[in-house]
This record gives structure tokens, sequence and C-alpha cells, in this order.
């Protein structure tokens, strides 16, 4: 098969044996209980910009470390990347600049194409599910090879049989009276977010595709990016949904809207808040201005508040990673399977620099945070930190360090 080929060609799509850096794969599950919810167990980056064979476990609260340059912030980037395009966005909107993902020392082959490698596992109620995806960068943008397989059987294989036309030729298990069916689907779009559309589910091998498609569909496109940017959080905002955006400048608009849903909710971030920033809260809360736009105010005593535009980085971004862990996806700006229920659900934090502008302190009240809300088994969490951070989260229980250093 041309996915096989593809795969072959080492000098267009990375050296497969130079190992940049790698971690144990997770153990399997075999035997054991499977999770309830779908959740990604696994991230693979086989050619991926610096990441070679790169293999990355996942548990609930996963912290990725390592010095500069080691692929930290690239290996979310990957994770992103998947999560979209499990929500049907198009390869082209998903990497805008896709060479910027080729690995360097890739050289083209004959036809001139070069590309990358990326993956992951999902664990579920359908056992285990590999995605495996092969996308051509150069000399055009598109989607060359995609394998998922699981209770090893391959469910899923699609290769590129003609460059000229903007389509894969697909094949998915069917073990009815056809053992496979066969039929084209578009370069630009992930093949297993698009099989419950093409798939009737009329026998027994159709169902086990579906089951593993979704599992893969709603374990990695319940994410959300959390880059909290405190010189976009200070200014009032204008009243809108109450959706939390990626960068956290509408948090006084989230305020507004959340703080009377969930009492217990409230008061968990308001002790968070106490524990990590300067002097006492004793409540957070949001007052509508003049103009129509609202501001958030940290309480600190009887008739005492203090703007939340006043407090320093460190402390905003403390209290919007502690906003995000303690809310879910009805308040945060994602895009869940709203076919399956939430309690079905897993939301997927990912933060890149999770420890940047907070000092120790911060640091393991956030951990601590994220620990425990990370463990009730609906949030769960991949950032990246710096050693300091990495050291603390060593020592906190239910956290997993991977190295990705030399």
């Amino acid at each position: 098969m041309r996915a096989e080929r593809f795969a072959a060609h080492g000098r267009a799509y990375g050296p497969l044996m130079t190992v940049i850096s790698s971690v144990p794969t997770a153990p399997s599950p075999s035997g054991a209980a499977r999770p309830a919810r779908p959740l990604v167990g696994e991230l693979r980056l086989d050619a991926f910009a610096s990441h070679r064979r790169t293999v990355i476990p996942l548990g609930p609260l996963t912290l990725l470390a390592g010095g500069s340059g080691t692929g930290k912030s690239t290996a979310l980037r990957g994770y992103e990347a998947l999560a979209r395009l499990a929500a049907g966005d198009p390869l082209e909107d998903v990497f805008p600049e896709p060479g910027a993902w080729v690995p360097e020392r890739a050289e083209a082959d004959a036809q001139g194409r070069r590309g990358f490698r990326l993956g992951c596992t999902v664990e579920g109620p359908a056992g285990p599910v590999r995605l495996d995806l092969a996308v051509q960068a150069e000399p055009a943008l598109r989607i060359v090879g995609e394998r998922l397989t699981g209770g090893g059987e391959t469910l899923l294989a699609t290769a590129l049989r003609d460059p000229r036309r903007p389509h894969v030729q697909a094949a998915w298990h069917t073990a009815g009276a056809v053992p496979v069916t066969r039929a084209p689907l578009p370069d630009d779009r992930l093949g297993t977010a698009l099989l419950p559309l093409r798939v009737a589910g009329t026998t027994a091998g159709q169902l086990r595709v579906l089951a593993a498609a979704e599992q893969v569909v709603v374990a990695l496109r319940s994410a959300f990016v959390c880059d909290p940017r405190p010189w976009r959080m200070r200014a009032a905002v204008p009243v809108g949904e109450g959706q939390l955006t990626s960068s956290c400048d509408n948090l006084a608009d989230v305020l507004h809207r959340t703080r009377g849903l969930c009492a217990q909710r409230h008061a968990r971030l308001v002790a968070a808040a106490d524990t990590g920033c300067a002097g006492p809260v004793t409540g957070l809360t949001a007052e509508r201005l003049r103009d129509g736009t609202v501001r958030a105010l940290a309480g600190r005593g009887p008739g005492r508040s203090t703007p939340l535009g006043r407090l320093g980085d460190g402390e905003l971004r403390y209290l919007a990673h502690a906003l995000v862990l303690l809310t879910g996806p009805q308040v945060l700006g994602v895009d869940p399977a709203v076919e399956v229920p939430d309690a079905m659900q897993a939301l997927t934090v990912l933060a890149d620099g999770l420890d940047r502008d907070l000092d120790a302190r911060q640091t393991r009240a956030l951990l601590a945070l994220a620990a425990s809300v990370c463990a009730d088994g609906h949030v769960r969490l991949l950032g990246t930190v710096g050693e300091a951070a990495a050291a603390t989260a060593r020592g906190t229980a239910g956290t997993t360090v991977v190295d990705l250093g030399p």
C-alpha cells in the first residue's frame, strides 16, 4: 500500500532511528478495567519538528520537563493539532506553515516530497485504539496516510493513489459479505473523524470501526488550550456569553456569569485565590460599569476590594489556571462532542508554560490543585514546566513528569 511506502521514505519524513528524546511507553491496560471515558493515553511524535520516535505516556496530570530546545512546546502543538483535526478542522487551518513541522534534516525524495508523522493511542470502552497519521508538507499539504488500529486489526487505512486528485483511497473493516469497504476520502481532513458519517453500522465489523473512531474523536476534540495573557486580562470587558477564551482575556465576564452557578466550585476558586495571591482574598466578584462593561474584583475583607487588573502577572496567570481547572466545558471555549453525555467525556487542558511568572508558593499551590482536580477523572492536564517546577511536581502525588531532555 502507498501508506506503507510513505512510511518507508525515511529521507523525506525524517530519519527513523535518530532518537532525539523518548520515554517509556505507558503500560498496556490489558487485563485491567477499561476506562469509562475515552482518554488519550499516549502521544507519539514519530517525525515531527525536532522529535524522532518520541513516545509520551499521558496520565491525568502530565508535565513535560527539559531544557530549552527539547521540544516541550512542540509536543503540546502536536496534541493540539490532532485535537483540531478530530474536531473537523481542515489541514491548512491546523498547519498554516506546514514546513515548520518537517524534521530539519529530512531531505526530499525523488518526487520532491517532505512531510511529518504523528499519532496517539486512545484508551476507553472500545479498548486501546491507535491512530497514526502521515502528512505531506511539500510540494502540497495533504494527508497521505492514516491508520486506525484496534484489537490487533486495521480498522481504517488510507493511501494516496493519485497525486493529481484531492482525495485518498480509504478502506475500512466491514466483516460482512464484503470484508472491506473502499471509498475516497478528502486528503485535507482526518478520515477517522469522517467515519461516523460514512459507515452504516449494520455489521459487527462496522460497529467496531464506529466504536473505535468515536472513541478517538471524543477523546481528542475535548481539549482546551490555556494560555493566560495578563496584559489582556486587566481591562474591563463587554458582557458576552461567558465562554472563557484561550488567553483568558474575558475572565471578568466569565466570573460575572459563573459566580452564582455552583457555590461549591466558586468557594474552591476563592480559596485557591487566597492561597496564590498576595494578601487575603475573601471573594471574587464582577461589577457592571456605567459603560456596560464588567470588571472583576478580589474581595479583601468587609467593604474592601481590589480590581483584578491591579494584580501581578503571576497572580493573574495563577488565577486563570485555577478557574480553568475548577470549571467545565460549559464555561470554556471548547467544542466537545455534543452527542456524548458530559459524564462520558474528559476535558484535557493544554498549558504551555504552566509555571510561567509563578513564584514557588504559587507553583506548589497550583500543582496541588491540579492534582486534586485531575484525580476526579473529568479534567486532565498536559503542560510544560521549567526545572524548578518539575522538581516540585515530582513530589506531588498524582503527577507524572516526563523529561524530554537528552
